[in-house]
């Protein structure tokens, strides 16, 4: 269950722009969706004497407890070298203070936290930030608007709206912390087209599988076993060409790289197409390749059962492909599974499309994106 948590971010000291920023990614990164983010508002240091404050407030859909995004937020004001003292008299400046302000309509006290934030009807640089993107939200315990409070606040302080402003990570890509994700799955899975999707929609560097022009592919599914190893060593090499040249060639108008295959594949079809000593030759020198290409951040394998696969298969005509067997379909199935239960070091996401239809219907394709952003909430706390 998501929670609806506010917090408020403030800086003195510093590049205060780029220590906001960096702290709302990591509040993404750590805590959870960023769906708003105020304005950038300065105002006079408050309750002490030190250089103005840039402040704004953000609403983020968490999972965590109110005692977890505490803890959380400690670890991230101390990444900016900030350390809240109790001891110390009065306020001080600052590269970075984040204060939880609400957490659904709960009232919490507790210790080490009260929520809401006990000051926050006082101070006009928490009010008018939070009202720009929560202004007729009711406060839990005077049941007032945020727009009513800030309208009627004792706080007087000077404060005026910036023309910079933050970047919402998660409008810049829900993929901000990968650099290359690869998108894998039995013939007929739509891994080709949902790495087309995730491309055009976050500015990705797309890489396709180049094989439709392989001479061998046709040959080899009316003649597997005469043509299996010439099959399977022009794949790899194309696969090794086309990985090693576009993994190397950095785009910087793209923000990361998708592709519809890994080239791990190679292996696993090989292993199925090929009799005991081809196999054998053929994994000394897979080896030797893939020891040489850049590994996927994230391992996306689309699974899908074997008869919507055979539907998906004819739907799409490929002469060569129509007389493809359940069971092979099973093979090449176990192979991807085998291959990720035993390769612990990779960081593979399954994700079941059987039932989901991302082409057709928008809220299937962002279940997807929803899966593999969680998956990165995970996996980086």
């Amino acid at each position: 269950m998501k929670h609806e948590l506010y917090l408020s971010l403030g800086s003195n000291l510093g590049n205060r722009i780029g220590y906001l920023q960096q702290a709302l990614d990591a509040i993404y990164e750590r805590i959870g969706d960023t769906l708003l983010v105020a304005p950038l508002y300065e105002t006079p240091a408050w309750g002490f004497s030190g250089e103005p404050f840039l402040n704004t407030c953000v609403k983020v859909a968490t999972i965590l407890t109110p005692a977890q995004v505490l803890r959380q937020l400690l670890t991230i004001e101390q990444l900016f070298g900030r350390k809240r003292n109790q001891s110390a008299q009065g306020y001080q400046s600052r590269t970075i203070d984040i204060d939880i302000l609400l957490y659904d309509d709960e009232i919490i006290l507790d210790t080490d936290l009260t929520v809401p934030h006990p000051k926050m009807l006082h101070r006009k640089f928490v009010l008018v930030p939070l009202t720009a993107i929560a202004g007729e939200k009711a406060h839990p315990i005077s049941h007032k608007t945020i727009r009513e409070l800030a309208a009627t606040t004792n706080d007087t302080s000077d404060i005026h709206e910036l023309k910079e402003h933050l970047t919402n990570p998660m409008e810049r890509s829900p993929f901000l912390h990968y650099k290359y994700i690869a998108i894998e799955g039995n013939i007929g899975s739509g891994k080709t087209t949902l790495s087309t999707m995730i491309a055009e929609d976050f500015n990705a560097k797309l890489i396709l599988e180049q094989f439709s022009d392989n001479p061998f592919l046709p040959k080899f599914y009316e003649e597997p076993d005469r043509y299996g190893l010439q099959l399977e060593m022009s794949f790899l090499l194309e696969r090794y060409q086309q990985m090693s040249g576009q993994l190397t060639q950095t785009d910087l108008f793209k923000e990361f790289v998708v592709s519809d295959y890994d080239i791990f594949k190679s292996l696993i079809f090989s292993q199925i197409n090929l009799d005991e000593d081809d196999f054998m030759l053929y994994r000394k020198f897979f080896y030797t390749l893939y020891s040489q290409i850049i590994k996927p951040d994230v391992y996306v394998f689309l699974y899908q059962n074997t008869d919507r696969l055979l539907e998906n298969i004819k739907k799409r005509g490929r002469d060569y492909e129509q007389n493809i067997s359940p069971n092979y379909l099973k093979k090449i199935h176990s192979g991807y599974l085998d291959f990720i239960q035993k390769n612990v070091n990779i960081n593979s996401l399954i994700i079941d499309v059987t039932e989901l239809d991302f082409v057709k219907y928008p809220s299937d394709y962002n279940l997807i994106i929803d899966q593999i952003r969680a998956h990165k909430s995970i996996i980086k706390k």
